[in-house]
């Protein structure tokens, strides 16, 4: 597990994701239960001992193994897969690596920097016959498959339009007892940084998965604070996008508009919602609820600025029972993933698949710089 010391890496992908299916017994894998031992790769040997130690308090059998030397720790034979959480532009080492070792590949997204880089790596796998993978959570999320299953159910009728508000405040660091909740990288563009990169890839699956290809993209992002403080305290000026307003058209010709910003407050039920709009209902999906309101409990507002709005428009939603047991969304894809590795099991996230939504994060900056909306053609 390369870059875990990370924020996700340690919290999403380690401790509740690796460390969490130890603590249960494994994971059923075929006729196999398997349970995940890592070893821990980094630049900083303090940390990951710090973080090995957390690890096994937390519920794994042993304390990790930590090492500094990525490539010595992908060769050695107790290594059967190699995750990759390290920044964007330290991704194709690890990959190329785990290739060359002939062993099965798992990282986050996005997968490159440019869609050349990120199909170059698919390549890479695919040519070295090695299983390999993408993290796309946002599938997982029991909000998103609440959202799923309304689809699936046909509760909408005619779906009509979407638009997903995502981001929060990201403080800057200026002030020592509001320190930034994300790391600087990524806010400089040099190092792999901005929401474009970062959000894109995630709502290139999304809404594959939700409404069908993704045909059109406009996009207008932009740099809203142009300085910050680092891990030390010191400034340092903000070369990335930190906020983005995007319209998608499918191949159905449904309209999407998202907005992602790290400059944003909060006023909505989640850090990320979810609205769908159809002819016999709507929903709103965040990270964990959903809620929904049918043509029948619709309410009939009359524009009139003059009095004030006697319709209390939240009661009349309704929220999505809870039908089944939602695990971490991080967690059940790992899952799925160890079953591809040992058991065969189907497996669709591949890093091809990771290649898309680099390539709408391409598009998206391409289509800000020139104002216009383009078109998503097919990957080669």
């Amino acid at each position: 597990m390369n870059g875990v010391t990370g924020r996700m890496g340690q919290n999403q992908h380690l401790l509740r994701s690796v460390v969490a299916m130890a603590r249960q017994g494994g994971v059923a894998c075929g006729q196999e239960l398997v349970v995940p031992e890592p070893i821990l790769v980094g630049r900083d040997l303090d940390k990951l001992r710090r973080l090995a130690r957390r690890a096994a308090e937390e519920g794994l059998a042993r304390e990790p193994d930590c090492t500094t030397d990525l490539e010595a720790a992908i060769r050695d034979p107790a290594a059967d897969i190699v995750f990759d959480a390290s920044t964007t532009s330290l991704r194709a080492r690890a990959v190329e690596l785990a290739a060359a070792a002939g062993k099965p590949v798992y990282c986050e997204k996005p997968t490159a920097g440019t869609l050349a880089g990120a199909l170059g790596l698919a390549t890479t796998c695919e040519r070295a016959g090695i299983k390999n993978g993408v993290v796309q959570d946002k599938l997982f999320l029991p909000g998103v498959r609440k959202l799923r299953t309304l689809l699936d159910q046909g509760f909408f009728g005619r779906v009509l339009s979407a638009r997903a508000e995502f981001g929060y405040w990201v403080f800057t660091g200026e002030h020592s007892d509001q320190p930034a909740q994300r790391p600087s990288w990524n806010y400089r563009k040099e190092d792999g940084g901005g929401i474009v990169v970062d959000m894109f890839c995630h709502w290139r699956y999304v809404i594959d998965h939700l409404f069908g290809g993704v045909a059109k993209v406009f996009a207008v992002a932009r740099t809203e604070l142009s300085e910050r403080r680092d891990e030390n305290g010191d400034a340092y000026p903000c070369t990335a996008d930190d906020a983005a307003y995007a319209v998608f058209t499918t191949s159905a010709g449904l309209a999407l508009q998202f907005n992602s910003s790290w400059t944003t407050r909060v006023r909505r039920d989640d850090l990320l919602t979810l609205q769908v709009d159809g002819t016999h209902g709507s929903a709103v999906a965040g990270l964990r609820d959903c809620w929904v309101q049918p043509l029948g409990a619709t309410p009939k507002p009359v524009w009139n600025p003059d009095l004030p709005q006697s319709i209390d428009f939240l009661a009349g939603w309704q929220r999505v029972p809870d039908t089944t047991a939602y695990d971490n969304a991080f967690k059940v894809q790992w899952e799925m993933f160890l079953r591809h590795v040992v058991a065969d099991a189907p497996w669709s996230f591949t890093l091809r698949q990771g290649a898309l939504g680099v390539q709408l994060a391409e598009l998206g900056l391409r289509s800000s710089r020139e104002g216009r909306m383009l078109e998503v053609p097919p990957l080669a």
